[in-house]
């Protein structure tokens, strides 16, 4: 690996002022992707028909984030032009209308970019699933999970490389404050659940699209950091432009949590696997000041984080400068 890596942890479902909406972190990982190859949560990226991903980022969902930073698996990123052989799950409760526009949306994303789907799979039975707001924090549950672990293992067996997830939301999960960008995704608890739960069975790239029952465009004009979201029907461009580069997942990669540089985290955020892993292995952790409903800082844990940053930006350029001093 020629450039010298740092993982950015973004959690999903708490609210992030910078990350926390529709790929609204997308620009800032590229950013950071110039200089470093970076280890980035798909939601930092992900926007709808739109995606910040490229080949200096490795998309890692995260249940594998967190176990990479344990020390339990190790990573090999994709190179330019390489591309994973995707499987799609559908759930079966998902109305045929709306399947038709993810299928002619599959259909583009082979047709324009070359990204493939090379099998799909209907769960036998409908997902179930029920969104839940605890505590501020978006969470969920399913009342099927099996069906989807069943996919899955199809898939797999066909030879997938990734899976791509799609579960029937019904309608809208519209929340006023979110669309203004002043709080949390609604929906985020739940798509983690629903990764987290392939990925920790199978040990390889997955996320997840909600389907509605309303595939209308919204002519509405909102903040920026959602925007992404108003402009498609469907949100599966973004996760299978993620998934057709998401890195290989093994006990023996290219990249180990030893290569990492900084874990780049939230400042009350620090609460997460990510960041107690990254304690105990002796990464270095750079916080960036960035609200979430957490709360969780140093102080309230008894750790000192390496580096301290009021912004993104700030905190690039000093990494950067730090590095480059070391070399």
């Amino acid at each position: 690996m020629e450039k010298p890596i740092v993982a950015i942890s973004i959690p999903t479902g708490i609210g992030a002022n910078i990350g926390g909406y529709a790929g609204d972190f997308g620009y800032i990982a590229r950013e950071f992707a110039k200089d470093f190859h970076v280890i980035i949560n798909p939601n930092a990226v992900n926007g709808g028909i739109l995606s910040a991903i490229n080949y200096d980022m490795s998309y890692l969902e995260g249940y594998l984030f967190d176990d990479f930073l344990r020390g339990n698996i190790e990573i090999t990123p994709k190179k330019p032009y390489e591309t994973n052989k995707i499987g799609i799950i559908f759930d079966c409760a998902i109305p045929q209308n709306i399947i038709n526009v993810h299928l002619n949306t599959l259909s583009a994303l082979k047709m324009v970019q070359g990204i493939e789907t090379i099998a799909i799979e209907y769960t036998k039975e409908p997902v179930g699933v029920e969104l839940e707001i605890q505590n501020g924090i978006s969470v969920g549950k399913l009342k099927n999970p099996n069906v989807l672990l069943e996919s899955a293992s199809k898939l797999i067996k066909l030879g997938v490389q990734a899976i791509a997830v799609v579960c029937f939301f019904g309608e809208d999960s519209e929340d006023e404050n979110y669309a203004c960008a002043n709080g949390i995704d609604p929906i985020g608890g739940i798509e983690a659940v629903i990764s987290h739960l392939i990925a920790r069975e199978f040990k390889i790239p997955v996320a997840h699209a909600p389907a509605f029952i309303d595939i209308d465009i919204s002519s509405k004009i909102e903040n920026p950091k959602v925007a992404s979201e108003l402009i498609s029907s469907t949100y599966l461009p973004c996760i299978m432009q993620g998934l057709s580069i998401a890195p290989l997942i093994s006990s023996k990669g290219e990249i180990s949590y030893k290569d990492v540089e900084y874990l780049i985290v939230p400042n009350d955020a620090l609460g997460s696997s990510a960041v107690l892993s990254s304690i105990e292995n002796n990464i270095k952790i750079a916080t960036v000041k960035n609200e979430t409903i957490l709360n969780v800082t140093q102080e309230k844990i008894g750790f000192s984080a390496d580096l301290c940053f009021e912004s993104y930006e700030q905190c690039l350029t000093t990494i950067k400068r730090k590095i480059k001093t070391k070399i």
